[in-house]
């Protein structure tokens, strides 16, 4: 057998060392919020899974959906809010869980959230985060008197031109139905209309609709009072240290006393994930205890994961956490898509909201 000179061999041990070093890592592609995953927790699931994850995010699940039907595709995990799953299951746009890949979502799932989730069973979703949608506001803007913890607010004078909405058909026509005392998963088209009108009243006093600037514009105070979610209101009020980002006394966050919505984002499997064993490893890995505590501290919102809920300091448990009484004041979005009619009925009382003039 003819003998390779050293040099030969060491060239070829090098080579073979720089291939490896420039093979290109798994990828973990996740469809997300913005700012709903802690930057720790990426880079420490990189470090440990010897991967990369890539993030990109929309700004209303109208937008997420919109681009997954029109051929949107690899990603991985998605995370549309739970009314959502159902309609994605049935056009096959996502697949069901083998829990046997992920054994933390069992065995740390919090039993006291389980009123606030439409899919117990956890076949296609493993619940996220919730979230509560409320009024992001400057203190010191507030009318004298006025009552902030209302939609009232919405029609007040002193506020035309400083009030944004959520850009979401389910929150805005939602927070109409329950400021008439009507459930916000109404299929009356009575109670659908009423609702269009008094979003109507409310539109000649907003700036816009948004669901994603508000929490900057608020804070900056381009915006006065911006209907929005827990989770953003708490970042900005808690403000960020190693981002120099100084707490915000000045800002408030209130639910509405005639209802507000409990909504929980969930992480679904796509069916096209092109890598399913690297997502199922991502959605277990944020259910350990001291990953899901970290990614607490950052989101601002409650995971229903109760060894992390348990790692929070208690200050900050009380902030994040909604005591019974106040989570019995809300309402639990649930899916209306199974039901053509009623679907064409909220969108088309969406399209009658977007377009008519203020």
């Amino acid at each position: 057998m003819k003998k390779l000179s050293l040099a030969r061999v060491g060239g070829a041990v090098l080579s073979a060392a720089l291939l490896l070093g420039c093979e290109k890592k798994p990828e973990l592609h996740i469809y997300t919020w913005s700012d709903y995953i802690a930057p720790s927790v990426i880079e420490s699931f990189e470090n440990e899974h010897n991967c990369k994850v890539v993030v990109d995010t929309f700004d209303s699940n109208e937008t997420m959906y919109a681009k997954l039907k029109a051929g949107g595709a690899g990603y991985d995990i998605i995370m549309p809010s739970s009314y959502l799953v159902a309609l994605m299951a049935r056009e096959g746009l996502i697949a069901k869980l083998d829990h046997a890949k992920m054994p933390n979502v069992r065995k740390n799932f919090d039993p006291l959230f389980k009123s606030q989730i439409l899919d117990a069973t956890l076949t296609y979703n493993v619940p996220y985060a919730v979230t509560y949608t409320g009024f992001m506001y400057a203190k010191d803007k507030m009318p004298a008197g006025a009552d902030v913890a209302s939609w009232s607010i919405l029609e007040n004078p002193a506020l035309k031109g400083k009030i944004t909405l959520l850009d979401d058909v389910r929150e805005v026509i939602g927070a109409g139905l329950m400021s008439l005392g009507y459930k916000i998963n109404s299929r009356n088209p009575a109670e659908i209309d009423a609702a269009v009108a008094r979003v109507l009243e409310w539109k000649k006093n907003i700036r816009k609709f948004d669901a994603e600037s508000y929490k900057t514009e608020v804070a900056s105070g381009a915006t006065w009072l911006g209907h929005g979610y827990s989770t953003d209101a708490t970042q900005v009020i808690v403000g960020d240290e190693e981002e120099g980002l100084a707490p915000r006394h000045d800002i408030g966050f209130a639910l509405p006393k005639e209802g507000f919505t409990i909504a929980f984002d969930e992480m679904v499997l796509s069916s096209a994930a092109p890598n399913p064993n690297l997502a199922y490893a991502f959605m277990d890995y944020v259910y350990r205890g001291d990953i899901a505590a970290e990614n607490m501290d950052y989101i601002m919102g409650p995971m229903p994961v109760k060894p992390g809920i348990e790692k929070l300091d208690p200050d900050y448990r009380k902030l994040i956490i909604l005591p019974p009484d106040m989570i019995a004041r809300g309402q639990v979005l649930e899916p209306v898509d199974d039901d053509p009619a009623t679907m064409e009925l909220y969108n088309k009382a969406w399209d009658r909201i977007k377009a008519t003039d203020k």
